[in-house]
């Protein structure tokens, strides 16, 4: 019983060219395992009509497998039920991880629609299990007898992670409590999914459509030149077409040099789903309403209290009090760098014979470049021609995990794509065995969703004999045919972020699969991934793949030092702008029931939230306003957005702990993966990571890197 079977799908795919007639079952790829090396998904084969039959036998299917092994008339056995039911669902976790996966990467309408009926089906089928009565009643006897059962260490776990999941889904309920919990789920998990489409249409909708040229000035040609193309692909010929990024604020604002323009973009962005046929706000309020009514069902105050007890957090104030203590520092930081920008802004409005303006929220981007560019004396295009898209990935991310991994990369083309921009690679062990599948989807485009992020095709396990097949996924404009796809340091460090969590996924070597790779609690699955920036930054690998897309001359010294002394350059911005969602998330999810607002309140609410927690900043925004908060809201970060920033205190101690111990060295890589990464969560993580570290997590070097405190040994 995989774990991930038990949640509402959170996505629906369909290629373009899928099929909309029904087919024969003989035809469905989807019914049996694939043939291809590691079960890697024969996409070429799949349809839209493949994807119900498939969901709904497996449905079926694992209903069955669960009603048999609770029906067993022998005492319950650890094999005979815990690992029966991780047994179970092997044709619903196929059909269900292929159909949710690709649906956030190239998606129609048609399955949006199925989507949208699958999701109460999928949550009806969890409930059907989780609240078995029969099926609890055997689990709960083995969960008693635990400490007379001798089981191996990950065993042991996997009976707790069991036990705890159908406790915490209500198995103890009486039956009508359970009837109530029924339909709050069925309905949750169909707001969720309309959430999640609602943002996806709103972010289309929202893109900015330019007439003028002039009105790109600040672009590079290669940036015209995708505007361009993005305009044509929607019929807007001789226009340019700037799409938006999941977050407030769009790249885009950093190099636009007209006010009016970035301004508009700004407001395209933060009004997405907040008015017309896609507004969120309803949604919202429904959603915090009953998630709070179904943790007051479950015996917890609120919901984040009921999301926390099963992170390594624990608590609701454990996580107040982390981001009470970084938000006045953060703020701080953030002060100061408005109070720099707006010297500039000053002094080149008066040079202008102009009026100075108050910094705004759009204009941040734009003079914070601006004054890093005085400051550190270059700017974003200076360095851009280095950071080739395919070079960064192969002679930079994979370069840094064959030094410390010792293991290999190898493309290939033979294997069928769901969309002719992807890659695929073998990835090869330090002993020249077949470790995994890595696909490589980096280009933004209207059927994907936005943001970045890793997925699993094919999850690893020794119970099933199973290697991994993972695939990161970013949203990079596409250039124009023939032009080289250039990336700021940003993007160059979100790309080693996603490739943190697709080791996690490769380097799996738990024999279950419900305990296996990123299988661990919100906030310590980022840990890898935050961890894993550290080489972007890693002098040696960047003189490894920093060259030039051109002539292939390396970046120079003298910038290599400036870009690597501007890494730190307005964390006070990025910190307060991430705090501040994450702030928002604990409001509304620490919410007791009867005290949610009504769809009309939801911004009021928000700006209440911002302002008590001391971060309600006019030239500031949230990360993300809550009607496109789609992690919170439709993406499993419900009361688990501060993961990032908890997982980072555990990312920069291991980036200490790698610079202490001679950075990127084999040794190191090897410890790493024996203590952390291949273990998901066979152990309780918390103790995995003191067993790497040596001790308990100590956040000093968050505060350094984030520039929230003075360095060992400064004032």
């Amino acid at each position: 019983m995989n774990a991930r079977l038990l949640l509402p799908v959170a996505a629906g795919l369909a290629l373009s060219t899928f099929a909309h007639t029904a087919v024969a079952e003989d035809d469905n790829p989807l019914l049996a395992e694939s043939p291809l090396p590691l079960h890697y998904p024969p996409f070429d084969q799949i349809r839209n009509a493949h994807f119900q039959p498939a969901i709904e036998a497996g449905m079926r299917e694992e209903r069955a497998e669960m009603q048999a092994i609770a029906a067993n008339p022998e005492a319950p056995s650890f094999d005979n039920t815990i690992v029966a039911m991780e047994r179970a669902g092997g044709l619903l976790d196929r059909a269900l991880t292929v159909f949710s996966n690709l649906n956030a990467t190239h998606t129609n309408a048609e399955m949006q629609k199925l989507q949208q009926a699958l999701a109460p089906m999928l949550a009806a089928h969890r409930d059907a299990i989780l609240l078995d009565p029969a099926l609890f009643a055997r689990v709960q006897a083995l969960y008693a007898q635990r400490a007379s059962l001798a089981l191996d260490p990950e065993s042991a776990q996997l009976l707790e992670r069991s036990y705890s999941r159908f406790q915490r889904a209500g198995a103890a309920l009486d039956e009508t409590q359970k009837a109530r919990l029924r339909v709050l789920n069925e309905t949750l998990s169909s707001l969720t999914t309309q959430f999640q489409q609602n943002v996806r249409q709103a972010t289309r909708d929202g893109a900015l459509v330019v007439d003028r040229l002039a009105d790109l000035d600040g672009f590079s040609a290669s940036q015209i030149a995708a505007a361009a193309e993005a305009a044509k692909a929607r019929g807007l010929d001789g226009q340019w077409l700037i799409t938006l990024q999941n977050t407030s604020l769009q790249p885009g604002l950093q190099q636009l040099k007209s006010r009016a323009v970035r301004e508009r973009l700004y407001r395209a962005s933060v009004s997405r789903a907040s008015s017309g046929p896609n507004d969120n706000r309803p949604v919202i309020a429904d959603i915090v309403r009953l998630r709070a009514e179904r943790a007051a069902l479950l015996g917890y105050p609120n919901h984040a209290a009921w999301v926390l007890a099963d992170e390594t957090a624990g608590t609701a104030q454990a996580v107040n009090n982390m981001l009470a203590t970084l938000t006045p520092p953060a703020v701080a930081n953030a002060r100061r760098e408005a109070a720099e920008i707006q010297v500039l802004i000053d002094r080149q409005e008066k040079a202008a014979g102009r009026k100075p303006f108050r910094l705004a929220p759009w204009d941040w981007p734009y003079y914070a470049e601006a004054v890093r560019a005085a400051r550190y004396a270059f700017d974003d295009a200076e360095v851009r021609p280095y950071f080739e898209i395919w070079t960064v990935l192969e002679q930079g991310v994979f370069h840094a995990a064959e030094q410390l991994y010792g293991i290999h990369f190898k493309r290939r083309t033979d294997l069928p794509l769901y969309h002719p921009d992807v890659r695929t690679y073998d990835v090869f062990d330090r002993d020249g065995s077949v470790l995994g599948i890595f696909i490589a989807d980096y280009y933004a485009r209207d059927s994907k969703q936005g943001g970045a992020w890793m997925n699993s095709y094919v999850t690893a396990s020794r119970l099933f004999g199973l290697k991994p097949v993972v695939a990161n996924q970013l949203n990079v404009p596409k250039p124009s045919d023939g032009q080289p796809t250039l990336l700021s340091f940003d993007e160059v460090t979100t790309m080693f972020h996603e490739f943190g969590h697709a080791l996690h996924g490769l380097f799996a070597a738990s024999t279950y699969p419900s305990l296996s790779g990123t299988a661990v609690p919100r906030d310590f699955v980022e840990y890898p991934s935050q961890y894993n920036e550290m080489w972007a930054r890693d002098p040696a690998v960047l003189a490894h793949f920093a060259r030039h897309h051109q002539t292939g001359a390396p970046l120079p010294k003298a910038l290599l030092d400036k870009v690597l002394a501007a890494a730190r350059f307005n964390q006070g911005f990025k910190t307060t702008e991430y705090l501040a969602s994450a702030v928002l998330d604990q409001h509304w999810h620490q919410l007791p029931a009867g005290k949610t607002p009504s769809a009309d309140g939801v911004m009021a609410f928000e700006q209440a939230a911002l302002k008590q927690a001391g971060l309600q900043l006019p030239m500031i925004d949230p990360r993300y306003h809550s009607p496109f908060f789609s992690h919170v809201f439709s993406g499993g970060y419900s009361a688990g957005y501060y993961a990032y920033i908890w997982s980072d205190v555990l990312a920069r101690d291991t980036e200490s702990w790698m610079q202490r111990h001679g950075g990127l060295d084999r040794a190191n890589g090897d410890f790493l993966r024996a203590k952390v990464l291949s273990r998901g969560r066979s152990a309780d993580v918390l103790s995995l990571f003191q067993q790497f570290y040596g001790g308990p997590p100590d956040i000093a070097p968050l505060l350094e890197h984030r520039g929230l405190a003075a360095p060992a040994g400064k004032p």
